[in-house]
């Protein structure tokens, strides 16, 4: 019996991907475009630059043949910002830092119309979703990989177009990091694509052999989440689950994460009662206690080191100017001056903007993202089919790790970020679909 040659067998395999790839596809979404969207997101967290081109490449697609991007007052809104955001630039104390910074947002501004076509419709949102899932399986093997196996890098793929750095027993150690810089930036991205893991296990129907595939890749992820040791991305991992789950589990689910949201509390926080804190650290793993009470640093933290004492200077510093901000990086130069202590931002977004690009800047880019969500949520998104429920609840989560971090200033958690607000753009109008011949408005982010 003769089998089939690895030629043969690498043309049907590509053959088969071709199909794959222009499944589902918007209406008003370029064929060409819609492919490299898929690659670049499945690429993205394995290699940040074949990512970022082919999301690139689609972007360049994804603008032609389209309505002029002024019809849509969300991107008139950002023309604004993006104005402000120039002006500040010419009087930042942090000179040419503060050209370079632009650099985290007026290309996503554009990548926020761009990538509508690609996200239009709940199917496309569906398929982004389980690529965003996929690509992050190398994110898990590699971080399993190097906490239990040692494994260490660099390693390189495809003569070194994609090299893996990977420390042995994680960065910082002990903490699971895989292909990310730092454990605190992958727990973020884990957090980001929890929710997809989770509607790719509930997704109804599904075979048995499908079921148990999308378990033992929940399970993984949820290992590597709580390896990484970041009690962002814990509590975010709490956050999506309800949400994705759904309103109809909410009269059993919400009660038991409330008692088991308790029992961490009692075990965590101080001034609680020894006896019934004894009790309470039985039951909770001691890593989640002692991670969340930091009793290997009690009495020994300077304040300035915290994030409390980095908020009181930084919201001191607005208040010196506050209409244009310091510019971008600003805060990395001052804090030091100012407390002694480096820090290389404020772990907060709507801080570090206002910091950055002054109070109107910080301002408008919140209300916008918080305009998104809320819109989302009004149109019934939270309470659609699953994948719905797991694109709001990833973008939910997204912006709850913004509260006490920066995870967006790594790009591929950026432009991961700009996907799902895209995303929540197109709920209920369309928004990337419409032909350039369309002339029908689209409504400004103010309207009701």
């Amino acid at each position: 019996m003769a089998f089939p040659s690895l030629p043969s067998r690498l043309a049907a395999f590509g053959q088969q991907l071709e199909r794959q790839l222009q499944t589902e596809r918007p209406e008003g979404a370029d064929p060409l475009g819609w492919r490299w969207f898929q690659l670049g997101v499945f690429l993205l967290p394995a290699s940040a630059f074949l990512g970022a081109l082919l999301l690139f490449a689609s972007l360049v697609q994804g603008s032609r043949r389209r309505a002029p991007w002024w019809r849509d007052g969300c991107n008139r809104w950002l023309l604004a910002i993006s104005v402000l955001m120039l002006v500040g630039c010419f009087g930042a104390t942090s000179g040419w830092l503060a050209w370079v910074g632009l650099g985290n947002w007026l290309p996503f501004f554009w990548g926020f119309w761009g990538f509508q076509p690609y996200v239009a419709t709940p199917q496309a949102r569906r398929r982004a979703g389980l690529w965003f899932l996929a690509g992050t399986v190398p994110v898990i093997v590699t971080g399993l990989g190097q906490t239990y196996l040692g494994w260490a890098g660099p390693w390189q793929l495809l003569g070194g177009l994609i090299p893996w750095y990977v420390e042995a027993g994680g960065n910082p150690p002990g903490r699971l990091s895989g292909l990310f810089d730092y454990a605190n930036i992958t727990g973020s991205w884990l957090a980001l694509v929890w929710p997809f893991s989770l509607a790719a296990l509930l997704q109804r129907p599904l075979p048995w052999q499908r079921r148990a595939m999308a378990l033992a890749l929940a399970a993984s992820l949820v290992a590597s989440l709580y390896l990484t040791d970041s009690r962002n991305a814990w509590g975010a991992l709490v956050l999506a689950l309800p949400i994705v789950v759904g309103p109809a589990s909410w009269l059993w689910l919400l009660p038991l994460l409330l008692l088991a949201l308790g029992a961490v509390a009692l075990a965590s926080l101080p001034m609680v009662p020894a006896g019934l804190q004894h009790w309470a650290r039985v039951l909770v793993p001691d890593p989640i206690w002692v991670r969340l009470s930091d009793v290997h640093f009690a009495g020994h933290r300077p304040l300035a080191i915290t994030r409390l004492g980095q908020w009181a200077v930084a919201m001191g510093l607005i208040g010196e100017r506050p209409w244009l901000g310091w510019g971008a990086a600003a805060f990395s130069l001052i804090y030091p001056l100012r407390t002694g202590h480096w820090h290389g931002h404020t772990h907060n977004l709507p801080i570090d903007l206002a910091i950055s690009f002054g109070l109107p800047v910080a301002v408008m880019v919140i209300g916008l993202v918080g305009w998104l969500l809320l819109r989302a949520m009004r149109l019934g998104m939270p309470q659609a089919p699953v994948f719905e429920r797991a694109w709001w609840a990833a973008a939910l989560v997204l912006v709850a790790l913004h509260a006490t971090d920066m995870p967006l200033y790594d790009s591929r958690i950026n432009i991961a970020g700009w996907i799902l607000l895209a995303g929540l753009r197109c709920v209920g109008t369309g928004a990337g679909q419409r032909p350039a011949e369309s002339t029908s408005e689209i409504a400004d982010p103010a309207a009701p």
